[in-house]
């Protein structure tokens, strides 16, 4: 049951990435998920595990990580905001 949480939340996290790069209209629900649990690392790893947590992930160092993410993957793949 924790993983069907862990993949809920981190679809979210990428929702709410997407939609503060303006870059979530081509994004499906598996790349959300894939934005939200790796930018979940990648904010954690940085910024630390602090704040509100569910599942297990810290809520604002995920999403400030999942939206470095999008950027990151939007600049290299070149996809523009739709």
């Amino acid at each position: 049951m924790h993983w069907l949480w862990v993949l809920i939340v981190g679809g979210i996290i990428g929702l709410i990435a997407g939609a503060i790069t303006h870059r979530g209209g081509s994004m499906g629900v598996i790349s959300n998920v894939i934005a939200g649990l790796v930018g979940s690392s990648v904010g954690e790893a940085i910024l630390g595990s602090w704040g509100p947590q569910v599942a297990g992930m810290a809520i604002v160092p995920s999403v400030i990580g999942a939206v470095i993410l999008v950027l990151i993957v939007s600049m290299i793949f070149g996809i523009r905001r739709t």
